[in-house]
């Protein structure tokens, strides 16, 4: 199973420098442990306000008992809360097996993007146009995976019974990444919500998975 899994930090008031470089470099040590031990797949950062601390990151367990035991295992879970979210299968992700975290060759300086969509079909749209949009969108994001913008995509636990999908971009700045999600057959009936990230230093696709600072 995959999770992503946002994790908040809290430092208590009082806490000296020199035990939050210590715990942040057990926290780095402990991640690459993870990572090559395959649960840790992905950190990034979303947008941050002022003094906060906060990580988004995919992970990988054979169920939420393991996973708990992972994040327990991590050094800043004592200043942390996180929040987990089970990720399934969507039937147009383009790696559901197998994948690289890797950026693919011309993709290496691509920003990317976490984007939630929700279905929000307006009323009295006729069953049959929602229906091609559909078949279209499948096609649309087999031509995106291979030009390297659509990484991956989820299912997200429902809502109100309402099934959200997740998915991973890469595209070269928020233009970018808006003209292609208006490209998608069934943005019309679609509400999309867009978190631009940036490289996390214990992120296991960059390269030697730098030290925490």
């Amino acid at each position: 199973m995959e999770y992503l899994v946002t994790m908040t930090t809290h430092v208590p008031d009082g806490t000296s420098g020199e035990a939050v470089d210590d715990i942040r470099a057990r926290e780095a040590a402990r991640t690459r442990e993870l990572a090559a031990q395959g649960y840790v797949l992905r950190l990034w950062r979303p947008p941050l306000a002022p003094g906060e601390w906060r990580t988004l990151g995919l992970f990988a367990a054979a169920d939420a008992d393991e996973l708990e035991r992972v994040l327990a295992s991590m050094p800043l879970r004592v200043w942390r809360s996180d929040e987990v979210k089970e990720l399934t299968t969507h039937p147009n992700d383009p790696a559901p097996t197998s994948w690289s975290p890797h950026a693919p060759e011309g993709r290496e300086t691509a920003t990317e993007f976490v984007v939630t969509s929700t279905p929000t079909v307006p009323e009295g749209t006729p069953a049959k146009d929602v229906e091609e949009a559909t078949a279209r969108e499948a096609e649309r994001a087999t031509e995106l995976a291979k030009q390297g913008h659509l990484v991956r995509l989820w299912v997200l636990p429902a809502e109100h019974g309402v099934s959200s999908s997740l998915g991973l971009w890469r595209a070269d700045g928020d233009a970018e990444m808006r003209a292609i999600l208006e490209s998608l057959p069934l943005y019309p009936y679609l509400t999309t919500r867009t978190t631009k990230l940036t490289p996390h230093p214990s992120d296991p696709a960059a390269p030697g998975s730098r030290s925490l600072r």
